[in-house]
């Protein structure tokens, strides 16, 4: 088997676990009790924090910092200059408060993209792609196969399904729920809070719920507490102020029903 390879001026903690095949780029920070299974790449100028681990052929691409607490399975890629296990800077009465953090578990084949920042206790499925300069905070989990755009957030305690599709500049907000397969265009927004952040401590929040295979159009705005039906499709542009039915067309702002989503469109046609 072959011997880890250390670059002149990677600094590696003895307490460090480098299985067989290990590369580990010049200045490089493996710290300690850090665990790194077979054929893994760590590029020039990684950090790798207390006890992370990384799993078989793995491959962390140089300027990533990865924080204490987080799990990275087989063959994930994390790109230049990405962030992993942050955790929040909060202001005082932030609803955000008080979340049990945990660890931040990458799970095999995902891809963390250039510049993105994951945070600790975020959960990222079985092949999911983080985009470039993509967030994702605290408690929100991402589904297998599913794509967060260039810039997107994904806020604290959302729910991504598995092969749900976010392009670039989506804003989905804390406690929101998007199931599998959904489609959300460039520049969709959500809210949760119909009082801009005057209400009494205790209200929770209301964020919108998009249920299977639904598609939203670029721009969009949906309100807090709005449901949107499965296989539902929304124009561009449109403002969703009351709940949508499955399978319903809607546009408009308001938004309002102009028809239904023909059976040659719904999800099963056209998976991959």
């Amino acid at each position: 088997m072959a011997r880890p390879e250390i670059a002149a001026g990677a600094v590696v903690d003895p307490t460090a676990v480098l299985g067989a095949g290990v590369q580990v780029g010049p200045g490089a920070v493996i710290g300690a009790g850090v665990v790194l299974a077979d054929g893994v790449e760590i590029g020039a100028r990684v950090v790798l924090d207390t006890g992370v681990a990384v799993g078989a052929g793995a491959i962390v691409d140089p300027g990533a910092v990865i924080l204490a607490g987080v799990s990275l399975g087989t063959a994930v890629r994390v790109e230049p200059t990405a962030v992993l296990g942050k955790r929040p800077r909060l202001r005082g009465g932030s609803s955000a408060a008080g979340l049990q953090l945990g660890e931040l578990i990458v799970e095999a084949e995902a891809t963390i993209c250039a510049g993105a920042v994951v945070y600790a206790g975020a959960h990222i499925g079985v092949g999911a792609i983080i985009g470039d300069q993509a967030q994702v905070r605290e408690q929100a989990r991402v589904g297998s196969a599913a794509v967060i755009g260039r810039g997107s957030c994904v806020d604290f305690g959302a729910q991504v399904g598995a092969r749900v599709s976010i392009q670039t500049g989506v804003y989905v907000t804390s406690g929101a729920v998007l199931e599998e397969d959904v489609f959300l265009g460039p520049g969709v927004l959500m809210t949760n809070d119909d009082s801009m952040g005057r209400h009494p401590r205790g209200i929770g929040l209301v964020a919108p719920v998009v249920r299977r295979a639904a598609r939203v159009g670029g721009g969009v705005v949906l309100v807090p507490g709005v449901e949107v039906g499965a296989e539902a499709f929304i124009g561009a542009g449109a403002v969703i102020t009351r709940d949508v039915p499955a399978r319903a067309r809607v546009v408009g702002i308001p938004g309002r029903v102009v028809g239904e989503v023909a059976d040659g469109e719904l999800i099963e046609h056209w998976r991959r």
